[in-house]
C-alpha cells in the first residue's frame, strides 16, 4: 500500500507539472497553458486589445512575419493552443461580436506558456481562450472605445 501511495503521488506531481505550470512576475504566480479549447465553426473566446506597432504593448515583432503592424490594420494574436505552432500564421479568421463581424489576419501568438519578461512586455501569460486584437478589429465590431478591454466573442477560420 505504501508503494501505491508514493506511486500515485508521483503520478499526480508529474501530471500537474506537464499539464499545468505557472509563471511569476513580482512574486505573483500566473497559470500557463499548452492547449486551447477545440476550434469549431463558432469558437467561443475573449477578445482583448493589443498594439502590434513598434513600441506598443505587444512587445517584440509579430511571430508570423517578424514585423510590426499598424493599429489601423485588423490583425490578431491567438492563444498558444489556437496559434498551433504557427499553422494559422498569415491566415484570416472571422470574429463575431456586437452583432457584427470582421475578418482579421493572424500575425502573432498570445503566449500562454511564457510571460513576465521583456519579449512579452512584462505581461503575464495569456489565458488559453484569447484573441488579442488590434484597435482596427475593435472599431470594426462597433465597440465604443471606453468599452475596449475584454469582450466575449466567437471566431472561426476563413
Amino acid at each position: 500500500m505504501k508503494n501505491f501511495s508514493i506511486g500515485a503521488l508521483l503520478f499526480v506531481v508529474l501530471f500537474l507539472s506537464t499539464h499545468f505550470s505557472e509563471a511569476r512576475l513580482q512574486g505573483k504566480s500566473y497559470p500557463i497553458y499548452k492547449c486551447s479549447p477545440p476550434v469549431s465553426g463558432s469558437t467561443k473566446a475573449v477578445l482583448t486589445i493589443n498594439s502590434f506597432e513598434k513600441g506598443g504593448d505587444g512587445g517584440a515583432p509579430s511571430e508570423c512575419d517578424n514585423k510590426y503592424h499598424s493599429d489601423n490594420t485588423p490583425v490578431v494574436a491567438l492563444s498558444t493552443g489556437w496559434y498551433s505552432g504557427g499553422s494559422r500564421c498569415l491566415n484570416n479568421i472571422t470574429i463575431n461580436a456586437n452583432g457584427r463581424s470582421v475578418t482579421a489576419m493572424v500575425v502573432d501568438e498570445c503566449d500562454s506558456t511564457m510571460g513576465c519578461d521583456d519579449d512579452h512586455d512584462y505581461q503575464p501569460p495569456c489565458p488559453n481562450n484569447i484573441v488579442d486584437a488590434s484597435k482596427a478589429v475593435w472599431k470594426a465590431l462597433g465597440v465604443p472605445e471606453d468599452n475596449w478591454g475584454e469582450l466575449d466573442i466567437t471566431w472561426s477560420n476563413v
